[in-house]
């Protein structure tokens, strides 16, 4: 502990927490810097010498790096951060804020008339949705409280379910209408914006001009369009057209979900797919967010079985013994088809082998690339990204494979969300701004989940404050949880 001098106390700044010696990664993408930074209560108020400073808890950082708390923004915890307000998977990784309600999903506004459609059923069953308007929500989650922060978006699958009887054709002006009004009540409480799942069969039938009429909504309130595109395999391109189109008409930022070259005939196409989002944006915000892994996951679907690519079942109602098996290997033991026994064993979920580690590097490397884990914390075998995503960007791909220098990694992660999610005065390590801060040790911090075993913390982080509040330190969560309910504001640009 900082000693305290008995007879200048009174006069020394004092504060409720100091890290001494930190090298500060400040979200800026420059190179760590070595610094003392000082809190109180939920801001931070000072870095630089703080010889001067005292305060009620000291920690000695020599030789670890101080960040801003992770954003993660692309996210499937809309339910988990009620029902598991702790959220150690995320607080492990060093995120305070999590962005929900992805792929068109979301928890909120959502009126059921019976189980959630697909990929709905991703987020619970029909008793987790119990929300009718977005402001139930939001406060659900000030009565939670949980660990990290939360930001949400509003999922255009949910409205689609809360209006149309069936949703294998696209709306009708009436149900457009009903849609926007609901999508309305949630931009006046501080949704962050627009998400699409257009991939999915409960979304695919939208027309592109239904998914406009709702995003004209979201330029009055300084909000955001995010989608899962239409296709991430041959027609990837003609996808992320209509996304940009989308983006133009209704004069907002696009953010498109976890850009990919899926399907092993679609394997080298990140230079291209990179090269037209970087001509899109001359005259069209637009952005990505990315996991590292050469994987993805989601519910089990007939058009993505191919005997080329390795598919692991995460849960199955009809026959949940099958969780941690090959589709191949269920098909061997059933003596039939992968096609049929991937029908025998739905609703279930899957993880996909579809993807190639070079397109993933590429398209991690590139400067307009967030970080997004889209874990799903209700798979009982899941992803490991919903538990090591964070590290293995800093373990593997920053210290290890030198993609890009450690200051950029957390860029990626920190000032460059929070710019585009509009979170005022966060991701960013400044005088006035938000205490919400990672401590990590950068040549131990690495992701231990893997595939066969998936549910385990990384190591290497050290510690972790949300709201100014330390809320995980010796791989466990510790303290009062902290975590607000973010308000989209428009005006985060950190210039």
């Amino acid at each position: 502990m900082y000693p305290h001098i008995h007879g200048q106390r009174a006069e020394m700044p004092k504060c409720t927490s100091l890290m001494r010696n930190v090298s500060v990664a400040d979200g800026s993408g420059r190179s760590p810097e070595v610094a003392d930074v000082a809190i109180d209560l939920d801001r931070i108020v000072a870095i630089g010498k703080l010889q001067d400073y005292v305060a009620d808890n000291v920690f000695d950082g020599e030789g670890k790096v101080l960040a801003p708390g992770f954003i993660d923004v692309h996210t499937h915890d809309d339910t988990s951060v009620i029902r598991a307000p702790q959220m150690l998977p995320k607080l492990s990784q060093g995120v305070t804020t999590v962005v929900v309600g992805n792929c068109g999903i979301s928890a909120a506004p959502v009126t059921l008339r019976g189980d959630p459609p697909d990929p709905m059923n991703l987020l619970g069953d029909a008793n987790a949705f119990r929300y009718p308007t977005f402001k139930a929500y939001v406060d659900a989650v000030a009565d939670a409280q949980p660990a990290v922060n939360v930001a949400a978006l509003v999922g255009h699958t949910a409205l689609r379910n809360n209006h149309m009887d069936r949703l294998d054709r696209t709306a009708t002006s009436a149900e457009i209408a009903a849609m926007r009004a609901q999508l309305q009540e949630a931009l006046n409480h501080g949704a962050a914006g627009l998400s699409t799942g257009l991939a999915y069969l409960s979304a695919h039938s939208a027309s592109t001009e239904e998914v406009m009429a709702l995003a004209e909504l979201l330029a009055g309130a300084g909000a955001i369009y995010a989608t899962h595109l239409r296709s991430e395999t041959e027609t990837i391109l003609q996808a992320l057209d209509e996304a940009v189109r989308i983006g133009k008409h209704a004069a907002v930022p696009v953010v498109i979900s976890h850009l990919k070259c899926a399907g092993i005939a679609n394997w080298g196409r990140s230079a291209e797919v990179l090269g037209w989002i970087d001509r899109a944006r001359k005259d069209q915000a637009i952005g990505c967010d990315c996991y590292p892994y050469a994987a993805g996951s989601s519910t089990l679907d007939l058009r993505q079985v191919d005997e080329r690519v390795k598919i692991q079942i995460t849960w199955s109602t009809a026959h949940p013994e099958m969780a941690g098996r090959t589709l191949a290997e269920i098909a061997k033991a059933w003596g039939v088809p992968l096609v049929e026994a991937a029908k025998r064993l739905q609703p279930a979920g899957a993880i996909y082998h579809s993807i190639s580690e070079q397109d993933m590097r590429a398209i991690l490397q590139h400067p307009g690339t967030m970080i997004g884990s889209d874990g799903l914390p209700n798979d009982p075998l899941p992803h490991p990204r919903l538990w090591g995503t964070f590290p293995r960007v800093l373990g593997v791909y920053c210290r290890e494979l030198k993609l890009f220098p450690l200051g950029e990694a957390v860029r990626k992660m920190t000032s460059l969300p929070a710019q585009r999610f509009g979170l005022v005065q966060r991701g960013w390590i400044r005088e006035g701004y938000y205490a919400d801060l990672v401590l990590f040790e950068p040549g131990m911090v690495r992701d231990v989940a893997t595939f066969e075993d998936p549910i385990r913390q990384s190591t290497g982080i050290e510690a972790v404050w949300v709201n100014g509040t330390l809320s995980y330190g010796g791989q466990a969560v510790i303290g009062q949880r902290t975590g607000r309910f973010l308000k989209r504001q428009s005006n985060a640009s950190p210039q």
